[in-house]
């Protein structure tokens, strides 16, 4: 396994342009912010955006919060990424988050000097310090309803109020980026339902699976993920509650795995028993 990493002062566009680098330098994970970024998608790791101080926050960001560095080495032996691109706001920094995680000596620093103007970069700390935005790398998702013909908005905020208003504690907003080296993600809502279909079908206690509806639930302008609900005939001579459960937890995995986009509910409904003859 290979490091290399992206230096550059707070709010001068690191995260915005860190899928480009990994990209041109080979990377398959992301360390930033304290979160661990696998192909795209968070496995493991908590945001330094979500601490209340700035302290903790810089505590989060080098793993030295009990537990943290554990989870994220753990997911590093799990997904086995061939190269680590860490982001950091200087090279004392990237060295403390390496040596806290056990990862080889860093083999490449690239400073965001070199691959962003001074425009660019004040137009990154703008949006950071005017609008509290702070960018994670990871590709927009939308959902594309089948039976409409049109987009619903992009996921944009992961850290908001209960309420309409966007969060404004300092830095703490926390956005996708909707322009990223990958372009934007459609998901037409049928490829989920075909997802569905296929999980549950792969069980031998599920007859028949109909009438599965996918709708992305919203509050205000904060994003409440996707509300997934069936019909379903199992087979006689099971007990429904422990199958159905196991049903739901395997659906949920595999829609997020495979889509990135968050569950809220799966609804099950047993309309029948089917009984072999």
């Amino acid at each position: 396994m290979d490091v290399i990493a992206l230096v550059g002062p707070s709010g001068t566009g690191k995260s915005h342009r860190a899928l480009m680098v990994a990209k041109q330098h080979g990377a398959d994970a992301i360390i930033d912010d304290g979160i661990l970024i696998k192909d795209g998608k968070i496995v493991a790791g908590s945001s330094a955006k979500k601490e209340q101080s700035k302290i903790m926050a810089v505590r989060r960001a080098i793993f030295v919060l009990p537990g943290h560095a554990d989870e994220v080495r753990e997911a590093i032996q799990k997904v086995r990424p061939h190269r680590i691109l860490i982001l950091g706001t200087s090279e004392n920094m990237i060295h403390k988050i390496s040596k806290s995680l056990d990862l080889p000596p860093i083999s490449t620093i690239i400073h965001i000097e070199d691959i962003a103007s001074k425009a660019e970069m004040a137009k990154a700390r703008f949006y950071r310090l005017k609008e509290g935005k702070h960018i994670i790398p990871v590709p927009t998702i939308e959902l594309k309803p089948h039976f409409s013909g049109f987009l619903i908005d992009p996921l944009q905020s992961l850290f908001k109020r209960p309420t309409a208003s966007r969060r404004r504690l300092g830095e703490k907003s926390i956005v996708r980026p909707v322009f990223s080296y990958y372009g934007k993600l459609i998901i037409d809502d049928s490829a989920i339902k075909a997802i569905v279909k296929a999980v549950m079908r792969a069980k031998t206690f599920v007859s028949k699976v109909s009438k599965i509806s996918v709708r992305r639930m919203k509050k205000g302008d904060e994003d409440q993920g996707l509300n997934i609900s069936c019909e379903v005939i199992l087979t006689y001579g099971n007990h429904i509650p422990t199958l159905i459960k196991e049903t739901q937890e395997r659906v949920r995995d595999a829609v997020e795995f495979m889509t990135g986009l968050m569950v809220r509910e799966i609804n099950i409904m047993v309309k029948a028993l089917y009984v072999e003859a």
